[in-house]
């Protein structure tokens, strides 16, 4: 058995809901369709909405566990709402789209949609916290702080300097705070497909060479062998 089929008959399953509702707030007719089905299939109960007024009415009077908002539909958010929030968004609007994230339990994923991505990140959001954010919006993890406005990264006073690969690398890491992810995961987060696992352990090895270089700061990716990298605190 070759390891590339080996890893895909270990793929885990996708995450599954129990029950939460979430609302799809999309003014593609398409978008709120592939959504919605997926949801509702996958253990959600699911309201949708076509436009932003409408998702605001209804975020307003419904308690609604989480919202996936359109980001063409950000003007219409004029508050942020108490549940959090999984923006879909293009890659050429994340300028637009990332200054506007407060404080909160927020997050995005581009298109085009990919379904393990979506649930993948709504059940984080739904599960714990998402990452602290300093003022500004921009999240952190104790001394580590990501600019995504600018791509850019620090631990304390020194900046790291870090290709695409390793920041889309790190903020998937960042935002799954404490949370194990699989070399699959990795892989389909910072390349959109399949990579063997010894170009993921490269990465991950740069990554960890840039952020936990001082000796005197304590180490913040971690690896749990056979199941994959975590960031956070041991111990």
């Amino acid at each position: 058995m070759t390891a590339k089929l080996s890893n895909l008959l270990e793929k885990p399953s996708p995450p599954r809901g129990d029950g939460q509702r979430v609302l799809v707030v999309a003014g593609d007719p398409g978008d709120s369709e592939l959504l919605s089905t997926t949801l509702e299939l996958a253990g959600y109960r699911v309201g949708t909405a076509g436009t932003g007024a409408e998702g605001v009415t209804r975020l307003t009077e419904h308690g609604f566990d989480l919202a996936v908002w359109d980001a063409v539909l950000l003007p219409h958010l004029t508050r942020l709402p108490p549940a959090p929030l999984l923006f879909l968004a293009t890659c050429d609007s994340l300028h637009r789209l990332v200054p506007e994230l407060g404080p909160g339990e927020q997050d995005y994923v581009t298109k085009p949609l990919r379904i393990a991505e979506v649930l993948a990140r709504v059940d984080v959001l739904l599960r714990r916290r998402g990452p602290e954010r300093q003022p500004g919006g921009r999240p952190h993890y104790g001394d580590l702080v990501l600019d995504d406005a600018a791509c850019r990264a620090r631990r304390g006073t020194r900046v790291l300097d870090l290709t695409p690969a390793e920041y889309r690398l790190l903020r998937h890491l960042l935002v799954n705070a404490g949370c194990v992810l699989s070399k699959e995961q990795i892989g389909s987060h910072v390349w959109g497909d399949f990579r063997a696992n010894e170009a993921i352990e490269k990465l991950v090895s740069r990554l960890r060479r840039k952020v936990d270089s001082d000796p005197g700061e304590p180490a913040l990716i971690h690896t749990r062998r056979g199941f994959g990298y975590w960031l956070g605190r041991a111990g």
